[in-house]
């Protein structure tokens, strides 16, 4: 073995010698018994032998001594790549794969109702406990830039549908650990991509199929709302608020139920924290409430509670400003300076006039609202508020029809709102503002009180879910059965089919996406400490019989129907977790190559973790550092 560094060489012979890749690599000892790949180069000695003490001979020197004819060609090209890091072929499929399964075990454990929740800390210190898939997921430091696939389809599931994004990790999981086998057989990894497309094919046709309107075929008001909360329930069962899910599946129905029903923008929906106190102690605002904003004097004398007033909503600030840094103002008598001032009073004191004359009873804006309007608005009994949030602002407009002005001059009664209830209230140690009874709300705020601040928003979390599950349920009316009812009648379907209708090459991987599909009903076992293998005998065997809707039972640690348990899920949710994971899959499969550029790594570790300019002046062009003059 010759020489003490790795180098890679690429020799490019002309057509009429025919093409060929002649490959040396040079190893220090350590390195001998590496098992990557190895292809050296067999030197005849020559007078170019290594000797101690000496470098070692170049690779064209090599060629010259050993091919004359071949290095005097007037058309061969030598090129070198140095510092690339190559990995390629079945190893670095299964090394993808590998690392997937890993990220699968980490969150696997929190699928289900009896999922335990995870306790996440990042590097500033900040504590996350939760069970969500997508927050999961978005905490991982993941490394392998395979494995952020899954992070991905985390977040297109609870972007698209809300829930589901364990199970869509999971199941993508599960995928690729049943192909892994057919890939270190030997099996092409295109013929295992058409496999995996064909089946989510057939699970997907399946799943509409089967799936069943309970929303449109209700009847009545009464039926659906009472549909859309079973709906919600199901999705609070794997969180920690399934002890109180009947409390927050009528406050969950009843937000999304006031939103714009053409729209359904669940940003409308507004959630606040407040520590202390239960979970029973959370509030539904059918409108507005917001957290009392900085207030000057004069605060404490402004009524807090109207019924039926006019609101006004402005972006103007109204606040005595001083001069600007090194503004300058030439005045020759003091009459001139008292102009001025009189001026700026005029000015103030006339939009509070404009506002005063509206007749509006709530004043609310965006930017302050100093002292002096403060006891202004105090003296004729009107409330204020500055510096209210911008999305809060476009609540308020939103639930009782005000326009947001961002002049005084001409406010007309067309601009102002109204709602039936405004009121500051205590909640737990916080003053609220509450707009309540709007006749145009087409928004609602969630008050979430809680013991912890992470407890809460966990808490938020998992009423998101709930939220967009029944969003989804109002666009997407078919529903299935959920505890792992649908993914074993997807897989007993498939099985059958594979026997009968599939080629044999495909074959393989249509039964491996089949058993892949079981992954659920057998972790939501294993999650509730049952025997997983005893009751997925049990449902293979009901899903044989016909009983399409079989599932597992966990108040009984059995199997029962659980669409006549109401146990339903959106079938939006099971269409988008399959088609995601097969994607993934897919997409993971389709990679055989990695490259790494060391160098451009290398580039940028050192300004990693260093003060804004540090690099900068590291190269000689820092802060205050003048250009040198010429001709010193």
């Amino acid at each position: 073995m010759i020489g003490h560094r790795l180098q890679h060489w690429r020799v490019s012979i002309p057509k009429k010698l025919g093409e060929i890749l002649v490959e040396q690599r040079y190893r220090t000892p350590d390195q001998l018994g590496h098992s990557g790949p190895r292809s050296h180069l067999s030197v005849a000695p020559c007078p170019l032998a290594h000797k101690p003490h000496s470098p070692p001979p170049s690779f064209p020197e090599i060629i010259s001594s050993k091919w004359p004819s071949l290095a005097k060609h007037p058309r061969l090209s030598c090129s070198r790549r140095v510092r690339t890091d190559t990995s390629q072929g079945k190893g670095q499929i299964i090394s993808n794969i590998n690392a997937c399964v890993a990220v699968q075990s980490t969150i696997k454990s929190t699928l289900g109702p009896y999922g335990g929740d995870l306790l996440m800390v990042d590097g500033n210190g900040r504590q996350t406990i939760t069970n969500d898939g997508a927050t999961v997921m978005k905490l991982l430091d993941i490394v392998h830039p395979a494995a952020r696939i899954l992070t991905d389809i985390a977040r297109s599931q609870d972007a698209e549908v809300g829930d589901g994004t364990t199970s869509v990790v999971v199941l993508a999981g599960e995928i690729l650990k049943e192909v892994r086998e057919l890939v270190e057989q030997g099996v092409s990894s295109q013929t295992i991509v058409k496999g995996l497309r064909r089946g989510s094919a057939m699970a997907v046709n399946k799943i509409k199929e089967i799936a069943v309107d309970v929303i449109e075929s209700a009847g009545s008001e009464e039926k659906k709302v009472e549909t859309l909360r079973r709906l919600a329930g199901t999705a609070m069962n794997s969180k920690l608020i399934k002890r109180n899910s009947d409390f927050f599946t009528k406050m969950v129905v009843d937000a999304v139920l006031s939103l714009d029903q053409d729209d359904l923008n669940e940003k409308l929906i507004g959630v606040k924290r407040v520590t202390g106190g239960g979970l029973q102690e959370s509030l539904f605002v059918n409108g507005v409430a917001f957290k009392k904003t900085f207030s000057y004097a004069g605060f404490e004398q402004q009524p807090k509670y109207f019924k039926d007033p006019k609101i006004v909503c402005l972006n103007v600030e109204l606040e005595l400003k001083s001069e600007k840094d090194n503004a300058e103002v030439r005045v020759e008598h003091v009459s001139e300076y008292q102009a001025i001032v009189d001026a700026e009073w005029q000015i103030i004191y006339n939009k509070l006039e404009a506002i005063y004359k509206t007749g509006a009873k709530v004043v609310l804006s965006k930017l302050p609202i100093g002292d002096l309007a403060t006891q202004y608005f105090a003296d004729r009994d009107i409330f204020c508020a500055g510096r209210v949030a911008a999305d809060d602002m476009d609540r308020v407009c939103q639930a009782t029809g005000a326009a947001t002005q961002s002049t005084c001059s001409d406010i007309q009664e067309r601009h102002l709102g109204t709602c039936g209830v405004f009121e500051e209230r205590q909640i737990g140690g916080e003053r609220y503002n509450l707009f309540s009874e709007c006749p145009k709300a087409k928004t609602c705020t969630l008050v979430l009180r809680g013991g912890a601040e992470q407890f809460i928003a966990e808490v938020e979390r998992s009423l998101h879910d709930a939220i967009m599950i029944v969003k989804r349920a109002l666009r997407h009316t078919t529903i299935v059965a959920g505890g792992g009812a649908t993914e074993m009648e997807l897989s007993s379907f498939m099985h059958g089919f594979a026997d009968r209708n599939v080629p044999h090459k495909q074959q393989a991987v249509v039964k491996a996406f089949a058993k892949a599909l079981e992954v659920i009903p057998r972790q939501l076992c294993d999650n509730a400490g049952f025997d997983a293998t005893d009751i997925l005998n049990r449902l293979r065997v009901e899903h044989r019989k016909g009983n399409v809707w079989a599932g597992v039972d966990f108040d009984h640690e059995g199997v029962r129907d659980n669409m006549a348990a109401f146990v339903w899920e959106p079938s939006l949710v099971k269409v988008n977790a399959i088609q995601a994971a097969v994607e993934a899959a897919c997409l993971i499969l389709s990679v055989d190559e990695t490259i790494k550029n060391e160098e451009s790594a290398q580039a940028q570790a050192p300004t990693r973790g260093l003060p804004p300019g540090a690099a900068q002046r590291a190269l000689g062009g820092g802060r205050g550092r003048g250009m040198p003059r010429r001709g010193r």
